[in-house]
């Protein structure tokens, strides 16, 4: 409606317009600000409803004649009193200064406080201040904003510092202590710690334990039963789970060792993986209603970057662990081609070693156990090569192991490993021959010389296909196929109790029992042409064959070292001889030792082998051939059995092995010549 002059509406806004009390009043109960006036001693003279509404007053009047600062001004936000003296309004007041702060709070009638920005503007005639007009608004919606951008940029900065962390830092221990160093200014704890599930065994078991609070049941490697812990229903249920009173609200068994502990409140988050729980991220806390949802949809978050860096962790674990085990095998297979093996093939036909060949063409394709039995030098070793080349491990080594060759202090190291640390020396963690056979074969060698410490881990191994390095806690699993070989009675040993007969039997599950040489003498003709064709060439002398003499000679030797004996034999003479066709001298044949220095017949005519044939001599038993024979080694050897010139090396046996019998034949050793 359009005014005039003598519009009686016009008329009356003009009225109120110019009447200033009436205008100052319009506009303090317009303004959605809170407004009012106050004395030099900081008595409210005016008020406007939006002071009394912010304040929790009913009407501006229950504010006037009141002391401001005693009303709402009182206590500072930490709580403690807030003496007039030091109000910012006052000090204005005493200054003739206008202030403007927006760094404290005022308090509600009711009691409550709430962050406030104010202006106070003074009132100054003639040079006086008489008082104050006093504005402030209510900014807890601008604070929580600010606080809530600080921490999206604490979490966003966080989460770049994992992600950094992720980069970084590959290893368990490292990786969980940058993760901690991020989160703390993010989300405060007593401890944080990163869970593995472990499918095998139904088990959780802790990857990382990280924070000041220390426990003797929650540390790095505790591995616990999955139904023992809450963080089953978050592996479940792939969802958060928050404790804000853990003394109410427990249920498992580990909430109740939390409790114990003093832990008042936790937040535990799955790691996930392409839709699958691969373990947990926790966090505790000995503050009561410590955590939030909020908190626990961060922590997921991080959960989140953490599957990937234990993903990554554990990828890198495994390429450094097969690495490593590769290096090994190298190393190994560089030492097996160095190392001086009998044969290439196994050479002869005679029915007791095809016997043998036949039961190791039933039992190499499957993954049985064998037990292979024999005297020193048979070649259980070869056998076991040809085993483990026709199964389906093929493709992986085999590794071999003397076990009477590594003194009885170092055995479980060999076969199973050490952790860093587990013992003076141990400066770095070794990977044991099972763990480096891991999907192939271990041959272990004279079995019989385990102590009985070592069998009961070995049987361990054959049971649960597990074992526990030295200095470890953490089974490691493997997939091994185990042959054994012993030139010993094992059943003998079990009846004497020193060897384990739940072991025996778990070893013997397939024998096969390889012929001594003397039990194929139709072989030797065969294994010395063998031995010529690999020895002149490794010689580089021409040798086209042995005379019928020295062939005679080397059947009909007993052969108590086998063929390893007969290797040995025939290198000594190939080496001293000078003809393409190989005599072997008086001091070399095995008979010159065998008839205590007597000659060597020479070859007879068929006339007095007839006669011969009438009247046999008389032969030495296997026994005295035997110990004439190791004497005769001790005689060459000057008594010393052991070392580079030593009995042992003349006959190519171990030590162990040689003194054994030596005591076994009543032949007493020492390092004068013996005559």
């Amino acid at each position: 409606m359009p005014f005039s002059e003598d519009n009686p509406l016009r008329v009356q806004t003009e009225d109120i317009l110019l009447n200033s009390d009436e205008l100052n009043r319009l506009i303090l109960d317009s303004a959605s600000e809170a407004i009012c006036g106050c004395d030099s001693e900081g008595i409210c003279l005016f008020s406007n409803p939006s002071a009394a509404r912010i304040l929790g007053y009913d009407h501006p009047a229950e504010l006037l004649g009141k002391n401001m600062h005693a009303l709402e001004h009182h206590t500072r936000k930490d709580g403690t009193p807030y003496p007039i003296e030091e109000c910012p309004i006052y000090i204005g007041f005493q200054k003739n200064e206008n202030v403007h702060r927006d760094d404290e709070v005022y308090w509600r009638k009711d009691g409550t406080s709430f962050p406030v920005e104010f202006w106070s503007h003074i009132v100054i005639r003639e040079g006086k201040t008489l008082g104050a007009v006093i504005t402030f608004i209510d900014i807890t919606e601008r604070k929580q904003a600010e606080a809530a951008l600080r921490k999206s940029e604490e979490q966003n900065r966080s989460l770049l510092q994992i992600n950094n962390a992720i980069i970084t830092n590959l290893t368990q221990h490292a990786l969980l202590r940058s993760i901690s160093e991020a989160l703390h200014p993010v989300i405060s704890f007593d401890r944080c710690a990163i869970t593995l599930y472990q499918p095998e065994r139904d088990s959780f078991r802790f990857l990382a334990v990280e924070g000041e609070l220390l426990s003797d049941y929650f540390r790095t490697g505790q591995e616990f039963s999955r139904n023992e812990t809450c963080g089953s229903w978050v592996f479940d249920h792939q969802r958060p789970l928050v404790r804000r009173d853990l003394e109410k609200e427990q249920q498992y068994p580990n909430e109740r060792r939390l409790a114990a502990e003093g832990i008042q409140s936790m937040c535990v988050v799955p790691l996930t993986l392409q839709g699958k729980c691969i373990g947990l991220l926790s966090v505790v806390s000995q503050q009561w209603d410590r955590y939030s949802d909020e908190d626990a949809g961060f922590l997921q978050e991080v959960a989140n970057q953490v599957a990937l860096a234990v993903q990554n962790m554990q990828s890198y674990q495994e390429i450094d662990s097969l690495k490593a085990r590769l290096e090994k095998e190298n190393v190994y297979l560089r030492e097996e081609l160095r190392a001086e093996h009998n044969f290439e093939e196994i050479v002869g036909n005679s029915p007791a070693l095809l016997k043998a060949l036949h039961a190791v063409e039933q039992v190499a394709p499957m993954d049985s156990t064998v037990l292979i039995y024999g005297e020193t030098g048979t070649g259980k070793e070869l056998v076991a090569r040809a085993i483990h080349s026709r199964s389906s491990r093929n493709g992986r080594a085999l590794v071999s192991v003397n076990c009477s060759a590594i003194s009885a202090g170092l055995v479980e190291s060999e076969l199973f490993g050490h952790m860093k640390g587990a013992f003076t020396g141990a400066l770095e963690r070794r990977i044991g021959r099972f763990e480096l056979a891991n999907g192939g074969t271990i041959f272990l060698d004279e079995i019989g010389e385990l102590c009985l410490e070592t069998q009961v881990k070995l049987l361990r191994v054959l049971q649960e296909h597990e074992f526990e390095p030295v200095g470890s806690s953490h089974p490691l699993r493997v997939d091994v196929r185990v042959i054994a070989a012993t030139n010993r009675n094992l059943r003998e040993a079990v009846q004497a109790g020193r060897f384990r007969s739940d072991l025996f039997y778990r070893l013997n599950v397939f024998p096969i029992e390889l012929p001594p040489l003397r039990e194929r003498r139709s072989d030797i003709p065969q294994l010395v042409a063998f031995c010529l064709s690999q020895f002149s060439k490794r010689l580089g002398k021409k040798i086209d064959g042995v005379s019928r003499e020295s062939m005679e000679n080397l059947v009909n030797y007993p052969w108590p070292g086998n063929i390893r004996e007969l290797q040995n034999v025939i290198e000594r003479a190939i080496i001293v001889s000078a003809d393409p066709i190989l005599r072997l001298d008086r001091d070399l044949m095995p008979v010159a030792a065998a008839a205590k220095g007597m000659e060597a017949p020479e070859a007879d005519p068929p006339e007095d082998r007839q006669a011969d044939l009438k009247s046999p001599r008389p032969l030495l038993t296997l026994d005295e051939v035997e110990r004439n024979h190791i004497f005769a080694a001790l005689q060459h050897a000057g008594g010393v059995v052991d070392g580079p010139k030593g009995a042992a090396r003349i006959l190519n046996l171990h030590p162990n092995t040689l003194r054994h019998r030596m005591d076994k034949l009543g032949i007493k050793g020492s390092r004068r010549r013996l005559s």
